[in-house]
């Protein structure tokens, strides 16, 4: 069933050891880089609850129960058509971005479950796993979240030849399970519920088995792990001047993993380098949907609040302007197009799920992240130079400074100075604070750097059509073989 807000603060103030700007937090939900995020996800849950938002958010399976429209696996366009609402309900909630909020990790898990078949060679144990947790992610309704990235240390040396920990790996078995070492960086690690644990992108090694080629759902109250956080952006500066900063920073940890027990019912696969090859390959089948969907929102606030910025100064009307909106505009029906066209041919998977039409996906994901760096300097422009240089809000109350700020931001009758201090608040937190520019990098970690994106079009893409219409135009000779090997 579906918790309540309040069911979920309990079960992550369980005494976690957590580390954040030089102190260690006893209570995460309560601490005020943590709280407002915390806040967030347990409105989520809350919203699965009310009355007006319960259908959006949440669906009634056929034990009568509801359960969370984002871990229901989907099976019909339908199923896609409503998560994509859901999520929009979210961000709306929310007055921001939020990327992990467990919808964009849960898919992880359903490609797993397209992959039983290779599972099953390894050890029938791990598909029988995978099952078992796709049906209790859909009815326990955890906060799930997705484990990649390891420290790696030296990446001229293979992880054998140096500290084993710099990539997690098994120590040993036990009758319990296993127990693993390392550590993992994770974003919403300290208040989530679990995470889908893996390894990053090919550092399992080439051999047929490898202690570094293991997957598990690691329950994140369990003994021995350590959650070393970097410094938050809330509360350390005036919610009126960094409005986003305050509300929906998400915080990313280093996990470390010091000599965890792993139960076996948890683990996914073990040691066959072949399991995780086949894991790291589709991935993102299912959850660069909703991750690229959120693409579609920041495009929204940059369009925002560029367009209230130039209707105030009365520079809307400029061809210039207007030639700068519409690039804007035409980013956000990109990114939109691509996703909306990969629901609308999406594809039967190997495990009978229904997949978003993946060379539309991945390509749609290919043009949001390569193109946001310079959408992000066109907001800028339009924008203008005053959200870099416009004072603080406790500023715009001195009694010897405020009657002049009053006269030079004030602009129309509908546009007084508070309302325009805000705006530009808003603009720089979004585009141009340090806040801004963690989003802009967050980029290159949160699903897979920019190669993989380029890599996951190209294994994709049916090249077979543009070979066999340049063979049957030029007329080549049938020796020529049409078929793509990509």
């Amino acid at each position: 069933m579906i918790k309540t807000g309040d069911e979920y603060r309990a079960s992550i103030d369980t005494g976690r050891e957590i580390y954040i700007d030089g102190e260690q937090v006893h209570d995460v939900t309560k601490h005020p880089m943590f709280a407002p995020i915390v806040d967030i996800r347990a409105r989520i849950y809350d919203l699965a609850h009310d009355a007006a938002t319960a259908d959006v958010m949440s669906y009634v399976d056929e034990n009568g129960e509801r359960n969370s429209i984002a871990n229901k696996m989907p099976l019909t366009q339908q199923d896609w058509i409503d998560k994509r609402a859901a999520i929009d309900l979210v961000l709306d909630e929310a007055g921001g971005v939020v990327t992990r909020v467990g919808d964009e990790t849960i898919g992880e898990m359903w490609a797993l479950y397209d992959g039983q078949d290779v599972l099953n060679e390894v050890d029938p144990r791990f598909a029988e796993n995978i099952r078992r947790h796709v049906k209790l992610a859909a009815s326990g309704d955890p906060f799930h979240i997705s484990a990649n990235t390891d420290p790696k240390g030296d990446r001229s040396k293979r992880p054998q030849d140096q500290d084993p920990d710099m990539l997690l790996h098994v120590v040993r078995e036990t009758d319990d399970g296993i127990i693993v070492r390392g550590a993992k960086y994770e974003t919403a690690a300290p208040y989530a519920t679990q995470a889908y644990t893996k390894p990053t992108i090919a550092n399992w090694g080439d051999a047929k088995l490898s202690d570094y080629a293991v997957g598990f759902i690691a329950d994140l109250n369990a003994p021995n792990l350590k959650f070393i956080c970097r410094t938050g952006f809330a509360g350390r500066r005036d919610a009126a001047d960094y409005p986003l900063s305050n509300r929906v920073d998400e915080v990313e940890s280093l996990v470390i993993f010091d000599n965890v027990l792993i139960p076996w019912d948890d683990i996914l696969f073990y040691r066959h380098t072949r399991a995780a090859t086949f894991v790291r390959s589709c991935l993102h089948r299912y959850s660069a949907l909703p991750y690229v969907h959120r693409s579609i929102r920041f495009a929204d606030l940059m369009i925002g609040a560029a367009l209230h910025n130039v209707r105030q100064t009365g520079l809307d009307n400029n061809p210039a302007v207007q030639e700068k909106l519409a690039t804007l505009a035409c980013y956000r029906e990109g990114i939109d197009a691509h996703l909306t066209a990969a629901v609308a041919t999406a594809e039967t998977s190997p495990g009978g799920l229904l997949m978003p039409n993946q060379s539309l996906l991945y390509a749609g994901r290919v043009w949001a992240q390569t193109q946001l760096p310079q959408m992000m300097h066109t907001a800028r422009e339009l924008c203008g130079g005053q959200i870099c240089i416009t004072p603080d809000s406790a500023t715009f109350g001195v009694p010897g400074a405020a009657p002049w700020l009053e006269k030079y931001y004030s602009i129309t009758d509908d546009w007084q100075a508070e309302d325009r201090r805000k705006l530009l608040a808003f603009a720089r937190d979004l585009l141009n604070s340090d806040y801004a520019g963690h989003r802009l990098t967050f980029q290159l970690f949160a699903q897979a750097p920019p190669f993989a994106h380029y890599q996951a079009v190209y294994r994709n893409f049916d090249f077979d059509g543009p070979l066999a219409m340049v063979k049957a135009a030029a007329e080549l000779s049938d020796r020529v073989d049409g078929a793509a090997k990509p």
